[in-house]
């Protein structure tokens, strides 16, 4: 029995080693090997996933998917063991670049860093005509996500990798290194402060009212909340990752108790999957230690390509024990004049006109006039924040 199933906490997804694919001193000695290998630069994607391997976010996975755990993600949201997974892990390439099975490959950030080495096993044909409806629900080109692996290789390189360097990121406030925990490091923290159930809560936004409510809900049924903000890549016109950071902090300096309340970041990608990825993002909390996950309305989505609560429809259709963390649903909730607080259309009735609403369109309006939303809507801290991004230009992923 592993130490942290001693302590009590969840064991990792499937079965995995959260520490198995980075050794500080077995890094060096690959670094060393690293310079004799073929070289072989990742897009960004990859080497969040890459880190995520390394790191123990992605147990039970040793490397880069083969064809059996692609198609069987692809088409029956396990791998080919039966275990949970929703989202292909792949490392494609272009067929020029295609090695030999039996080859090592260095593999290097876009930063030119060294991050990792793969043993390859197998390499085979990217299909993308079965990955992109299977995970995205469309083959529309205008989907961020749907048009980002369309644009990827047409091999995928599959094999078990050996991390050289566990974050690649620049070396300063924008890799959030003091936030930057591994599973095994927030697991700690867990232990260290005698929670017994963790609840997650994922975002790639400032958090605004409604989320806080959520997030004080969820508060109310578990010893403690990690705030997990997605930190990895997104997308042009996301709010930046550094601003949300900031935001973050000035809203649990001030409004949540630091005795149940842990902020971390997962240095994920975005893949606007929508339900399928809202299974992922909730395997990764698992890995990092949580009995508990938020799925609110529209949970990683985009644009009108999912319906409200079609991500925690799909929870409902996933085997819950293999899973392994309990999602905690959550309807639309809002500030009600009527009421004069938070609710959710569990907790009022609704009515026509009632909820303070504002469109992204209406908030970044008044963001850039450096005028604050309402107070029932965001946090006058976290409205600070984001007018000074605003009026910097710093605001958005360019």
């Amino acid at each position: 029995m592993s130490t942290h199933a001693a302590q009590g906490l969840i064991s990792a997804h499937g079965g995995g080693n959260l520490n198995a694919r980075f050794n500080p001193e077995r890094a060096k000695d690959l670094a060393k090997d690293a310079a004799g290998l073929k070289r072989l630069t990742l897009s960004q994607k990859q080497s969040c996933d890459l880190e995520l391997l390394g790191n123990g976010g992605y147990s039970p996975l040793d490397g880069f998917m083969g064809s059996d755990d692609f198609k069987s993600v692809c088409k029956n949201m396990t791998l080919a063991n039966g275990a949970v997974w929703s989202i292909p892990i792949l490392l494609s390439v272009d067929t020029g670049q295609a090695p030999k099975v039996g080859e090592r490959l260095a593999l290097h950030a876009p930063n030119g860093t060294l991050q990792g080495v793969i043993t390859v096993k197998e390499v085979f044909p990217h299909d993308k005509k079965l990955e992109i409806p299977s995970v995205f629900r469309t083959e529309d080109a205008a989907h961020p996500g749907a048009a980002q692996v369309a644009k990827e290789g047409d091999v995928c390189v599959a094999g078990p990798v050996d991390v050289v360097t566990l974050c690649v990121d620049p070396q300063g406030p924008e890799a959030f290194l003091s936030y930057r925990l591994t599973p095994a490091q927030t697991r700690e923290e867990f232990a260290k402060r005698n929670w017994k159930t963790v609840v997650a809560f994922q975002t790639r936004n400032p958090i605004h009212r409604a989320h806080e409510y959520v997030c004080k809900c969820a508060q109310e049924i578990c010893d403690g909340l990690l705030i997990h903000p997605l930190v990895g890549e997104t997308k042009k016109g996301d709010i930046a990752a550094d601003v949300r950071m900031q935001a973050i902090g000035a809203l649990v300096k001030r409004y949540f108790n630091p005795a149940t309340t842990l902020v971390s970041v997962l240095p994920a990608a975005m893949r606007y999957a929508g339900p399928r990825e809202a299974i992922h993002h909730a395997v990764m909390r698992r890995n990092y230690g949580c009995t508990h996950f938020i799925v609110g309305r529209d949970h990683a989505g985009v644009g009108n390509y999912y319906g409200t609560y079609d991500a925690q429809k799909l929870f409902d259709d996933v085997d819950q024990k293999n899973l392994g963390i309990v999602p905690l649903k959550f309807e639309h909730t809002g500030y009600s004049k009527s009421y004069g607080g938070m609710v959710s259309g569990k907790s009022f009735p609704k009515i026509e006109g009632d909820i303070i609403n504002l469109s992204g369109t209406a908030v970044r309006e008044l963001l850039f006039k450096g005028e604050r939303p309402p107070a029932e809507f965001s946090r006058p801290e976290v409205a600070d924040v984001l007018i000074a991004a605003a009026k910097a230009g710093t605001l958005f992923v360019q």
